[in-house]
């Protein structure tokens, strides 16, 4: 398969085209125009500090239905007890700062570099990027963020300083899109896997995506706080 390369030119090759692992492009730029017109497409980029932007479709996709969501016991005591306060996009920018610096298994340093973050942080700015924060006596402690559009929310990534703040965050966010499509969590991990994630073949996500991206958006978070029941139990 072929690696396209992108110029100044607002384009990208059809994902359903991506090389074995699931590159698309390489190149371009992280406007914001460029961004949406991604994820509309079912592309998202991530490359280190070393490399040129890589645009990538993976096949499978990684995917949170949110009523298959696994609220685990142990989580809904803490989510009872109000450890936590939960609020949205009042710290965006701290968010995807704690999101550079946490520690990942298995991997050097971060793929969210500064010329990531300035980028998700325009989109931001322009009401397509939001936070869901986890706060503890009045400290950021946790959250997480992505990209809004229609039923869908693409989950770009979450850190947590106390143990169990960024999944009262993603409680909230499964609550807030009962009715998505699917939560985009783009790869797999145990994390993930373990709060109901699933593989589904790429065509299958591409088709799902192109059917419904021009629906009406869900991100509203003035409907609900975090200590409200959550979604799904095992």
């Amino acid at each position: 398969m072929t690696i396209f390369q992108l110029d100044d030119e607002l384009w990208f090759p059809n994902p359903r085209l991506a090389e074995k692992r699931g590159i698309v492009a390489v190149g371009g730029d992280l406007r914001p125009e460029r961004l949406i017109f991604a994820y509309r497409t079912g592309i998202f980029p991530w490359y280190s500090e070393e490399e040129p932007i890589i645009w990538w479709s993976p096949d499978p996709r990684f995917v949170l239905y949110p009523k298959q969501f696994k609220l685990r016991r142990s989580l809904r005591k803490t989510i009872n007890k109000g450890v936590f306060e939960i609020r949205y996009d009042t710290a965006f920018d701290k968010v995807v700062e704690h999101c550079a610096l946490a520690e990942r298994p298995d991997q050097d340093g971060t793929w969210i570099v500064n010329e990531m973050q300035e980028a998700y942080k325009k989109l931001h700015e322009q009401g397509l990027a939001h936070s869901i924060e986890a706060y503890q006596d009045g400290e950021l402690v946790g959250g997480l963020y992505g990209v809004a559009m229609g039923p869908f929310f693409f989950g770009e990534s979450m850190f947590y300083l106390k143990p169990d703040a960024s999944k009262v965050a993603l409680v909230a966010l499964v609550n807030m899109y009962r009715e998505a499509v699917f939560i985009d969590c783009q790869v797999a991990n145990d994390f993930f896997t373990s709060m109901g994630g699933t593989h589904i073949p790429r065509d299958r996500y591409l088709d799902a995506l192109w059917r419904h991206r021009d629906e009406p958006g869900l991100w509203n978070p003035s409907w609900s706080e975090a200590h409200e029941e959550p979604t799904g139990t095992d």
